[in-house]
């Protein structure tokens, strides 16, 4: 590292709803400016900009919110901060995933041409698309059917956020708009892409939701032609792309960019990464036995590991994933914070109100037992269909225990998640966790009994914006490796948070009657869950 009290590295943080540009000092990781931009259009769920209506469990974005957005933030940033531009030295990039668009060779994307803006599988799919589920479902089980080894590394199931359902979902419902797409490729590698005139597929990105393997690539061709004859090919040419790992550069800024922004042609661009994984490294993960938790309206589940186990329901293993040298898990949980929120609009009281209220409740919130299915099982069940679920209401329930209920619920979720990795031989010492729900106190001390394990909470409320830094820091020479940049940069806890013993015990016996409840609604697959949904 140069020892440059004014070397300045850049995160950009592209969430569901907005996107975040942090400024940190590379030498000592102090946020010198942050800035927030939400996106013109954000979650396209019910039209297009045109007017054409989508089906259930339709989600798109616009890629112009993203550039645009990209553009306003850094130049907020570089005013508030009153710096020298040209010491920016690196930028990195995190992005949610999997969103994916179907683009031209020159990057343009097929929604922006005017005989496809009326199109909706011409418009990037958001990570939480869920329109894709049967072609997710039929990628699964045909895996199954061919006995594709391949299929273990993501716990034996194929969510629908990810890329071949995706992909498959625009071959078969408009095959005509696949023929003429070049590439489909990720969000953030397609940001990366416009900034510096240089494309290149992230580790993160392709091997957690591409079906990327360091060692053995992506799936056969004889398998891809059995899904449809149309798709053997997926991989050598819309899905090509070399893969590079989290703090390789993919290029430096073009002269457009930096002209408009106003930075310097020598600022380089590291390849892109997941925002969760991203948020990882931002909170100081860079060993392993540490879980890393992302808690916001979803929650992502990171860890490291020195092997590759399989571990069943598990959203991925990838080397060279999160860092280099590593194994990165994936787990998560889609709906968290979502859930809560939706129970406030709901009930109309506030989280402030409720949480106070439930404060005063005992473990178990008064004989109630949930589900945290909300927006459906991604992590270990891996089934977009699934629901939510409350049993032991009375006439004399107060919402408060409906609350503190519902926070349970997406606490056992996650000791699911740390069992499931368990069985697979994957050890969890500790929590890190970081995100808007991390304010909550009473949440965080749920978790930790729940769990058994401590929680530190990480200090900064911008971790994946963060993580994107660092990996700018990497990428412009300021250090040579990403542990010691994460060393170095990455903040303290700003507090750790013990499990209460008693607690813990308690909440072990509510925990066994959770798990009936995920065999007989979740892994029944002719559940009166699963049949009430067919008939929606």
């Amino acid at each position: 590292m140069k020892n440059n009290q004014y070397t300045y590295a850049l995160g950009l943080d592209f969430g569901t709803e907005s996107v975040r540009a942090l400024l940190i000092n590379a030498v000592d990781g102090a946020i010198i400016a942050s800035s927030i931009e939400k996106y013109s259009d954000g979650v396209i769920d019910l039209t297009l900009p045109c007017g054409r209506e989508l089906g259930p469990d339709w989600a798109l974005q616009n890629p112009a919110d993203w550039l645009n957005t990209a553009e306003v933030t850094i130049k907020k940033v570089i005013m508030d901060s009153a710096i020298d531009p040209q010491e920016i030295r690196g930028i990195g990039i995190d992005f949610t995933s999997c969103t994916v668009l179907p683009v031209k060779m020159d990057g343009t994307p097929m929604c922006q041409l005017s005989n496809w803006m009326g199109e909706p599988n011409a418009w990037p799919k958001l990570w939480k698309h869920h329109a894709a589920q049967s072609y997710a479902d039929r990628i699964t089980q045909l895996a199954e059917e061919m006995g594709e080894g391949w299929l273990q590394r993501y716990g034996g199931i194929i969510s629908s956020e990810w890329m071949l359902p995706k992909a498959l979902q625009i071959l078969e419902e408009d095959a005509q708009n696949y023929d003429e797409t070049d590439l489909i490729v990720e969000g953030g590698d397609w940001l990366a892409w416009q900034l510096t005139g240089k494309f290149v597929r992230n580790a993160c990105a392709a091997g957690f939701k591409g079906l990327w393997h360091k060692a053995e690539g992506y799936p056969p061709e004889e398998y891809l032609a059995t899904l449809h004859p149309n798709f053997q090919n997926f991989y050598s040419t819309k899905g090509s792309g070399a893969v590079a790992a989290p703090g390789e550069v993919v290029g430096s800024l073009t002269p457009e960019w930096a002209d408009r922004v106003g930075l310097g042609t020598h600022t380089k661009v590291a390849v892109g990464i997941i925002d969760a994984h991203a948020g990882a490294i931002g909170a100081g993960v860079s060993q392993g036995e540490a879980l890393y938790m992302a808690m916001g309206t979803s929650t992502c589940h990171m860890l490291l590991a020195k092997e590759e186990v399989f571990c069943k329901g598990i959203s991925g293993v990838v080397e060279d994933g999160i860092l280099p040298g590593w194994f990165g898990y994936e787990a998560g949980q889609a709906g968290v914070g979502d859930i809560f929120n939706w129970f406030t609009n709901f009930s109309g009281i506030d989280h402030e109100t409720l949480t106070e209220k439930a404060l005063q409740l005992p473990p178990g919130s008064d004989g109630l037992l949930a589900l945290d299915w909300w927006n459906g099982c991604r992590t270990p069940l891996v089934d977009a269909d699934l629901s939510g679920l409350m049993l032991g209401y009375s006439l004399r329930t107060p919402p408060e225990a409906v609350y503190r209920a519902l926070i349970e619920a997406t606490a056992y979720g996650t000791r699911l998640i740390l069992d499931t990795f368990k069985q697979g031989g994957i050890n969890v010492s500790k929590i890190i966790a970081s995100g808007g729900l991390t304010k909550n106190q009473l949440l965080l001390q749920i978790y930790a009994d729940i769990t058994g394990l401590p929680f530190e909470i990480s200090s900064t409320q911008q971790a994946s914006a963060m993580g994107a830094a660092i990996l700018g820091a990497v990428a412009g020479g300021i250090y040579s490796d990403i542990e010691s940049a994460v060393r170095t940069l990455a903040p303290s806890p700003s507090a750790i948070i013990q499990p209460g013993p008693e607690n813990h015990r308690k909440y072990s016996q509510f925990y066994q009657l959770y798990l009936e409840l995920v065999k007989v609604f979740g892994q029944d697959e002719n559940s009166v869950m699963k049949r009430l949904r067919s008939l929606r």
